[in-house]
């Protein structure tokens, strides 16, 4: 009886396509992701994109950009334009910073190649500015940590004169006979420090002591931590927004063809397009409710700045919601029975939402992952909300994120009504 048992186990399974799917591809498909993004951070696979401003233009700062350039955890931008034709400045990096073009910037200020060359590790001078996006947890500090070892290791010479050059401007407090005795080593030292290579260790107190690093939170986290709430209720509510749609829509739908009732909905004068058209509607309203009601107790149970970026909201809501229902009707009309319907929705829902950033953020990710991030209605939707509560910018500059949902929502429709015409045949 039992080997009968597993026959028939074994047979239900082979003809389920989704559970198969839900078995062994989902779990392969989620342990994928997470092991891109979180055991290949050490693996330099991942590329951190950083911006350099150059304004001492002195001998040390050109070998500490040389320095970064060839860290291969880095891609570095000195230029204002991907041509090169024009070099970055404070205020370009910083806009690049604001923009999310980068999540980290650099900033070589005046006078640090002088103040090193004359004072070597006795430190005092001005500091390196690391201009930073600081929602990103990961990029500042592993700039700050390539940085240090950069400046360490890019010119143990100049460390060296610094050094020679302060022993020299305090050696009247020696004795004749420690005086003397330095002044014969004096000349062996100033010929190594001569012949010294930029690819020389050094001493990590040294290098730290001798140019300081100072983080600059561009963003101005401290006074708007509350718009970092913003993320976690825009990936929480994209993610459910998605599950609600599906199951309004396939729900609906599928219920309706088993009962009967679709078919008397065909003949009349509401005719398939009629019906699709307004299920998308009654969707797309319910996830502009569902989407409200997430960020509005946002604001008053966490503070979310929502009531000064209403027209951003508005605006990202309506697009967000109309594409979600659109995808609703999409795998409604593939699906021939509920229990298909919800094992495949599940399978993709949970992929886009762990690649488009609505389980963790997508800046986490290497390069490759977050361009696949875009494939995914949640990426779009995600930076769009990111635009509006973190980075604050005018709402017109969301017409990339409302361009490509508005799309998607009209091919999503397209789609739906193609695949609709089963039931029309039947």
């Amino acid at each position: 009886m039992i080997p009968t048992i597993l026959k028939l186990g074994w047979l239900n399974l082979r003809r389920d396509r989704v559970a198969q799917a839900l078995t062994f591809l989902l779990p392969i498909v989620f342990f994928s992701i997470f092991a891109s993004v979180f055991g290949g951070q050490n693996s330099g696979t991942s590329r951190i994109r950083i911006a350099v401003v150059d304004e001492d233009h002195s001998e040390l700062s050109g070998r500490i950009i040389e320095g970064l350039g060839k860290e291969t955890g880095l891609r570095v931008r000195t230029s204002a334009t991907d041509e090169g034709s024009h070099p970055l400045d404070r205020q370009g990096a910083e806009a690049l910073v604001r923009n999310g073009d980068v999540p980290v910037a650099v900033v070589l200020p005046r006078g640090l190649g002088a103040n090193f060359a004359e004072t070597g590790f006795g430190g005092g001078g001005p500091a390196i500015d690391l201009l930073a996006d600081v929602s990103d947890k990961i990029a500042p500090q592993m700039v700050l940590g390539l940085l240090q070892k950069v400046t360490m290791t890019a010119a143990p010479d100049l460390l060296m004169r610094g050094g020679l050059t302060q022993f020299e401007r305090h050696a009247g407090a020696l004795t004749p006979q420690q005086k003397s005795a330095v002044d014969a080593w004096l000349p062996r030292l100033r010929n190594e420090a001569a012949g010294a290579s930029g690819g020389a260790g050094g001493s990590t107190a040294a290098a730290t002591m001798g140019v300081g690093v100072k983080v600059v939170d561009v963003m101005g986290s401290n006074t708007r931590r509350g718009s970092l709430i913003s993320f976690y209720a825009a990936g929480i509510g994209v993610m459910f927004l998605l599950f609600s749609a599906v199951a309004g829509a396939g729900g609906a739908l599928l219920d309706e063809v088993e009962a009967g009732t679709f078919e008397r909905l065909l003949s009349t004068r509401v005719g398939m397009t009629g019906i699709l058209f307004g299920k998308w509607i009654f969707l797309a309203l319910m996830g502009c409710a569902q989407l409200t009601v997430m960020f509005l107790w946002g604001a008053l149970a966490f503070k979310l700045p929502l009531f000064s970026h209403l027209g951003g909201f508005a605006i990202m809501t309506v697009v967000t919601a109309s594409a979600a229902a659109g995808l609703g009707l999409v795998l409604a009309t593939i699906a021939k029975s509920r229990a298909q319907l919800s094992g495949f929705s599940t399978i993709l829902i949970l992929t886009m939402s762990a690649l488009g950033g609505s389980m963790f953020p997508r800046f986490l990710m290497s390069e490759t992952m977050q361009r696949f991030g875009l494939v995914t209605f949640n990426g779009w939707a995600l930076d769009g909300y990111l635009k509006v509560f973190w980075r604050e910018v005018p709402t017109w500059q969301l017409w990339p994120q409302v361009l490509v949902l508005g799309t998607l929502t009209l091919v999503f429709l397209a789609v739906a009504r193609t695949l609709a015409r089963r039931w029309e045949i039947s």
